[in-house]
């Protein structure tokens, strides 16, 4: 684990990154801001009042040195941010909706991201996941010809790596959902130095059962290669198909994957939930993210149960994505 965020230390260094970070005050994400700025990897950008910051940071002996804080109640381009925030919605909220909201540290600090003043934000310490993405979708929004932002894990033990998705998010996706899930995630593994081979998960392996279930995957499958033909993907399977060799080779021999998937790309947030976790508690695997995918700009959302250490590797990955 330790040589994984080694590397994406050396890779973000140097190219001059700024992440937000809205809990300002939260001193799990205090501390993993001052490790950041210390070791000179990026550049926090802290959300709050200027007093309490400066007060929590001397508690715990954190350096301000090397952070830029920005406190949205007397922040000097406040009325450029609003007339931003107005034209982004489109109309859907008053300048004097838009001078309220962007008082929330989260809005204020997506929209600095948005307006090219900083390449990332981290959220959740003490927000809930839809206190962080609800600010990304409205004004930072998907790419081009994504329909929905997915979440993905890293699951690592020792050297192995794999990427499970969407285990944060899409409750119910549809064919469409899951072909994008698996093309935004095939992109997230390649950011860990993994070559993605992607197997879409099912409880059926190559219409070994037929039902609606199984279908939404197989048509999932058949789109993400006519989007992504370079792409090494298959389905539908069942887990052990897509995982361990010999099982491969009974129930699907002619597929380009044999039992060495390393990117899974589950049916339900239902089952990618539950898959993780088991990989986590029973598979002694350390889950990192969720890592949302799909955004324009990348916005990334803790669990309320974090450690510092979790909040200094997201915010890695954030920078990671920026680049």
């Amino acid at each position: 684990m330790d040589n994984l965020f080694d590397e994406l230390k050396r890779k973000v260094s140097g190219w001059d990154r700024k992440i937000v970070f809205p809990e300002s005050a939260d001193s799990r994400v205090l501390s993993a801001a001052g490790r950041l700025a210390d070791e000179d990897v990026l550049t926090p950008v802290l959300i709050g009042n200027m007093e309490v910051v400066q007060d929590r940071a001397r508690d715990l002996k954190v350096s301000l040195d090397k952070m830029e804080i920005y406190d949205p109640g007397v922040y000097i381009g406040m009325d450029e941010m609003i007339q931003a925030f107005v034209e982004r919605r489109k109309g859907k909220v008053t300048e004097g909706e838009a001078a309220e909201i962007l008082l929330d540290p989260n809005y204020f600090g997506t929209m600095l991201v948005y307006l090219n003043k900083a390449h990332g934000l981290v959220s959740g310490a003490a927000h809930s996941t839809a206190d962080t993405v609800r600010p990304a979708l409205q004004i930072i929004k998907m790419k081009e010809g994504i329909g929905k932002t997915s979440g993905a894990f890293l699951m690592v033990k020792g050297e192995e790596k794999y990427v499970f998705a969407d285990c944060a998010i899409n409750i119910a996706p549809d064919s469409q959902d899951l072909a994008e899930i698996a093309i935004e995630s095939a992109k997230t593994a390649r950011m860990f130095d993994i070559e993605p081979r992607v197997a879409m998960l099912s409880f059926s392996t190559k219409g070994s059962a037929v039902s609606e279930e199984t279908e939404k995957v197989s048509d999932a499958v058949k789109m993400a290669k006519e989007i992504a033909p370079d792409l090494i993907l298959d389905g539908e399977f069942q887990f052990d198909a897509a995982f361990v060799p010999s099982v491969a080779r009974k129930k699907a021999p002619e597929s380009d994957i044999q039992g060495d998937a390393n990117v899974f790309v589950f049916p339900s947030l239902e089952a990618g939930n539950i898959g993780y976790k088991i990989a986590q508690r029973l598979g002694e695997y350390e889950a990192v993210g969720p890592i949302l995918q799909g955004l324009n700009s990348p916005v990334n959302d803790l669990s309320r149960g974090c450690s510092e250490e979790d909040v200094y590797h997201l915010s890695l990955i954030t920078a990671m994505q920026s680049i």
